[in-house]
């Protein structure tokens, strides 16, 4: 899959983190009707791994690609991708783990922080590197500055991305956005209220498009 042309369109990841079992269907038509094309399940949800193969199954005819993320050790890589995760997304960098997804051909966002991670992250071959919690060290701000000297790297806005900022950020020069409670929020997926999720991802991809 080349992650990166096929993110352009939508560039946003939807960030599943503990879901329950049983919600995939449902999370994968709601993503479909708003239009979000990308979905990671972390890693650290309970039954991640059943998880994402079945939303795989779901989204899969629905054009949704389905990720795995907060991936932090080997031993969620080698679960992820036993599932079926499509792209790796992780908090931090760590070698063994970016180059284990280029040697199996996956797509992978390592999180970085620093000026000095985000170039090491690439150099060590990031599909995309995620700036992470991009939100807490100055948000659009940062990727503004971050950009300046950074052109040739493709970075993702997360930490704090919603419906009211996601323009901004994209206008500062970040080339994907992902988001996680402020909209897959857990107590929301535990009582089945997909609708208000709805409503809430609609919001944030309006402002995704009026800002492309």
């Amino acid at each position: 899959m080349d992650f990166l042309e096929f993110i352009k369109q939508v560039p946003v990841i939807g960030i599943l983190r503990d879901i329950p079992k049983g919600a995939e269907e449902a999370c994968a038509k709601t993503a479909a009707a708003c239009g979000l094309k990308a979905i990671e399940v972390t890693m650290n949800t309970a039954d991640a791994e059943a998880i994402i193969a079945s939303l795989k199954k779901a989204a899969k005819p629905l054009g949704i690609a389905v990720g795995a993320g907060t991936v932090r050790h080997e031993s969620d890589l080698k679960k992820a991708l036993a599932a079926g995760a499509e792209f790796i997304v992780t908090p931090n960098t760590r070698n063994e783990i970016i180059r284990y997804s280029n040697t199996a051909g996956i797509p992978i966002i390592p999180g970085a922080l620093s000026p000095t991670e985000v170039q090491k992250a690439f150099d060590l071959g990031a599909t995309a590197v995620k700036v992470f919690p991009v939100n807490c060290v100055g948000g659009p701000e940062y990727i503004k500055a971050l950009r300046g000297p950074f052109r040739d790297i493709p970075l993702m806005a997360c930490g704090g991305v919603n419906p009211q900022n996601a323009g901004d950020y994209l206008k500062a020069g970040a080339n994907m956005l992902s988001f996680g409670a402020s909209i897959f929020a857990p107590k929301l997926m535990e009582s089945g209220d997909w609708e208000e999720i709805g409503k809430r991802l609609t919001a944030l991809l309006d402002s995704v498009k009026k800002a492309l």
